[in-house]
């Protein structure tokens, strides 16, 4: 009861809080696929790569919807547009469970991808213009405590009652009551909306460079590359994990899902530690430490000489590329010159997106065609470029 009190009132705590747990439930669903991919595939009777199908239909709504969410959130406001962003994904949670063909789950995917876009963008958004910096970290660690959660519950239903249904539904009946949450505290969410003062101007939008001029930059190009790959490598071993280590290296499911979690849990870990020492580091060192942690990671998957090296590898992996993201998007204006830095970080969103599905489906055709085993090789290949080519974007900014 104290804590409801001081939330009435101090209610920008509230609507902390309730963003920390809006982020934590966009974590989640992400958590669920690698661990529920093969019951799935099992329960539809469809072939190792299908899994294309479904991460293309959740990106497509998910770009849709990170697009709009500029105008959506001037017309209705935020917190109107959180509510029916976390009801459209819950919603599509759900129904994933309940459909009896494949293309209605794909279908489902398109409406779980609007809800997640909206979500991520209008979080965002709202943080960085209320809180700053420093709470956005704080912010993406919730993330990470979600996509580590995700693993675990499904492992749970799994094991307990051979169900990836159910790990579906709970975490479709959370993101329900989120929704609900958005709607009791909308009057708190329009407050602060009409509050905002312009005495924090957005630096970098202060430009208002035409994109064609940005699209003619090949710093740009560059930086939209290094999303794309982090993004597909980052989602791709979440993604792959589970079916490597059970399908092609014989662990235990109950130990595979545990491999699994181990990615996501480090990977908040590192989140979490990269806000506390990641402004004395500075980004480039931070980067470039982070991207050689993550190939000596992938290296050690590829070696395998031990079950329990998957768990050290996928560990090391997940604690090393954590900050990469946030850090790299930091250091956007840096790479690309302030003029072009806002209409970049566009450009960059949509290349994570796009990479989230492209890698990771390209990854399952490779090893549908070949074996499993491509998984930790194309790991190797991912983290390498990527090192190779932030060498090169801070060349090219050097020059520049």
């Amino acid at each position: 009861m104290e804590a409801l009190r001081k939330i009435k009132v101090y209610p920008k705590i509230g609507l902390i809080i309730l963003a920390f747990i809006a982020f934590i439930s966009l974590g989640m669903p992400d958590g669920l696929l690698g661990v529920a991919w093969p019951s799935i595939r099992t329960s539809f009777s469809i072939p190792l790569d299908a899994i294309g199908m479904l991460l293309t239909a959740s990106v497509a709504g998910y770009l849709t919807s990170s697009f709009l969410s500029g105008p959506l959130i001037s017309r209705w406001g935020v917190g109107s547009v959180l509510a029916a962003s976390c009801a459209m994904t819950g919603l599509g949670l759900i129904g994933y469970t309940l459909v009896p063909v494949w293309w209605m789950m794909v279908v489902l995917g398109i409406l779980a991808g609007l809800g997640a876009g909206a979500i991520d963008a209008g979080l965002n958004t709202y943080v960085a213009a209320h809180f700053g910096e420093g709470l956005m970290q704080w912010l993406h660690a919730s993330y990470g405590i979600g996509v580590t959660l995700g693993p675990i519950i499904m492992t749970i239903a799994l094991t307990t009652l051979n169900s990836w249904q159910v790990g579906y539904r709970v975490v479709g009946g959370f993101q329900v009551a989120v929704a609900a949450c958005f709607v009791l505290t909308l009057a708190m969410w329009n407050q602060n909306d009409t509050s905002v003062a312009d005495d924090k101007p957005k630096r970098l939008t202060d430009y208002k460079t035409p994109m064609g001029e940005t699209l003619l930059q090949p710093r740009v190009w560059l930086s939209v590359l290094l999303f794309f790959l982090y993004v597909g490598a980052e989602v791709s071993l979440g993604t792959w994990t589970y079916s490597l280590l059970t399908e092609s290296r014989g662990v235990d499911p109950a130990i595979a899902g545990l491999f699994a979690g181990s990615y996501w849990a480090t990977f908040t870990l590192g989140r979490v530690a990269a806000g506390l020492y990641a402004k004395r580091v500075g980004v480039n060192l931070l980067v470039r430490g982070s991207l050689i942690g993550a190939l000596l990671g992938a290296v050690l998957l590829v070696w395998n000489p031990s079950e329990w090296t998957n768990l050290l590898a996928v560990a090391l992996i997940g604690f090393a590329i954590a900050p990469i993201f946030p850090a790299m998007m930091s250091g956007t204006s840096e790479r690309v010159d302030a003029h072009f830095a806002a209409n970049t970080i566009g450009l960059q969103m949509a290349a994570a997106g796009l990479g989230s599905a492209i890698i990771p489906s390209f990854l399952g055709i490779l090893a549908r065609q070949i074996s499993l085993e491509v998984i930790p090789i194309g790991m190797v290949v991912a983290f390498g470029s990527l090192f190779g080519l932030y060498l090169l974007a801070d060349t090219s900014k050097l020059k520049a």
